[in-house]
C-alpha cells in the first residue's frame, strides 16, 4: 500500500503543537519523513479529566478541582522541501468545551467553557539525515536510520477568552516552544517489521497573561521529554508505548508563586491503516507521580482517523482506474 506509506510520515494523529491535552504530546511515528507535497487532515476525538486546564500546555495544577473536557480539535499539515531538507508545516484548531468543580468552604463552585482554544502553528526541518524524498523512487527506497529536526511552535492568542474566570479555551497570551525531534530506527525497514524509538526534547516558552481575572499570570519556561517505542504488529498494524516527562513551569499570579511541575505520564498507542487515504489510531495516557493533592493529575483517551493525499499517487490511481 503505497499511500499507506505516504500517511505514516505525513500526520498521524495531529494533536500537536501547543494545546494537546496529557503534556501536550505529539503522537508516536509522527515525524517520520514521506514524499514532498504529502497533505494530510486529522479528526481527534479526545476525553480528559483532570486537576488542569487541557487546552494550557502549561499544565497549571489547581489543587482539589475536578476538570472534566471534551477536545476535538482539527488541523492540516504539509511535506515539503526547504534549503534541500525534509520540512513540514502544521497548523491545528482546538475546539470542545470544558468543564470543573471545585469545594470552597463547604460550596460546589463551577464553571464552563465551549468553543474554540488558540490556534497553532508549526514548522519542522530536518537538519541531519536522509535527503528529503522527492519521488516515487526515493520514498520505496527510504530508510530512516538516524534522524534530528528542528521545529518552533506558536500558539495565536485568538481563542475564546473570559477573564472573569480561570478556566477557558484560549489562554490570552503568546506560548510556543522549541524542540528537536529525533528519530532511530532500529532493524529492518520492512512493513510489518518497523522498529523505532523517537524522542521530543523541547522548551516550552510563554508570555504573560495580564488579565488572569483581573491579575497577571506568568509561567517560567518548562522542559518537557517526550518518548515512543514503536513496533509494527503487522503489516498495516502498529503500536507504540509512549512515555513525556515535564519539569518547571512554576506559575505566578501577581508574584504569589506556585510549585514547579515534575510529573511523568504513561501510555500507550494503536494504529491501524483502513485504506491507502486513512489512518486510525486510539491512544491512552495518564499521569503516574500524581499521590499528593498538589501534583499534576491528568488522564484521557485519544481517537483519531488522519485523510492523506498526494496529487501524484492519486493521479496514479485514477489512471490505473481507468485502464
Amino acid at each position: 500500500m503505497l499511500m499507506a506509506r505516504l500517511l505514516a510520515g505525513a500526520v498521524t494523529a495531529l494533536v500537536v503543537i501547543g494545546a494537546t491535552p496529557t503534556f501536550a504530546q505529539i503522537p508516536a511515528r509522527f515525524y517520520w519523513k514521506t514524499l514532498a507535497g504529502t497533505n494530510a487532515v486529522p479528526l481527534i476525538y479526545m476525553p480528559l479529566n483532570g486537576n488542569a486546564n487541557p487546552f494550557d500546555p502549561a499544565h497549571t495544577v489547581v489543587s482539589g478541582a475536578s476538570v472534566e473536557a471534551i477536545v476535538a480539535p482539527v488541523g492540516y499539515a504539509r511535506t515539503f522541501v526547504l534549503f534541500d531538507r525534509a520540512a513540514m508545516v502544521a497548523v491545528l484548531v482546538p475546539m470542545g468545551r470544558i468543564s470543573s468543580e471545585m469545594s470552597v468552604l463547604g460550596n460546589v463552585v463551577g464553571e464552563q467553557a465551549s468553543g474554540f482554544g488558540d490556534p497553532l502553528a508549526e514548522l519542522d526541518i530536518n537538519v541531519l539525515g536522509k535527503k528529503p524524498i522527492k519521488s516515487l523512487p526515493d520514498l520505496l527506497r527510504y530508510e530512516p536510520g538516524f534522524s534530528l529536526d528542528l521545529l518552533v511552535d506558536v500558539a495565536f492568542p485568538v481563542g475564546e477568552y473570559d477573564s472573569d474566570q480561570p478556566l477557558n479555551l484560549g489562554q490570552n497570551r503568546w506560548y510556543g516552544r522549541v524542540g528537536a525531534p529525533i528519530v532511530w530506527q532500529i532493524g529492518p525497514w520492512v512493513p510489518g517489521k518497523r522498529t523505532t524509538m523517537e524522542f521530543l526534547p523541547s522548551l516550552w516558552l510563554f508570555g504573560s497573561n495580564d488579565d488572569y481575572v483581573g491579575q497577571t499570570l506568568k509561567t517560567d519556561p518548562m522542559f518537557q521529554l517526550e518518548g515512543h517505542l514503536t513496533r509494527d504488529l503487522a503489516k498495516n498494524l502498529w503500536a507504540s508505548f509512549d512515555g513525556t516527562w515535564v519539569v518547571g513551569g512554576q506559575a505566578s499570579v501577581d508574584d504569589v508563586e506556585g510549585d514547579e511541575l515534575n510529573n511523568l505520564g504513561l501510555g500507550y498507542t494503536l494504529g491501524y491503516h483502513v485504506n491507502d487515504n486513512l489512518q486510525v489510531t486510539f491512544g491512552y495516557m495518564s499521569t503516574v507521580n500524581d499521590n499528593d493533592p498538589g501534583d499534576l493529575q491528568l488522564d484521557g483517551f485519544r481517537v483519531s482517523a488522519v485523510f492523506g493525499w498526494h496529487p501524484l499517487v492519486e493521479g496514479m490511481k485514477r489512471l490505473k482506474g481507468g485502464e
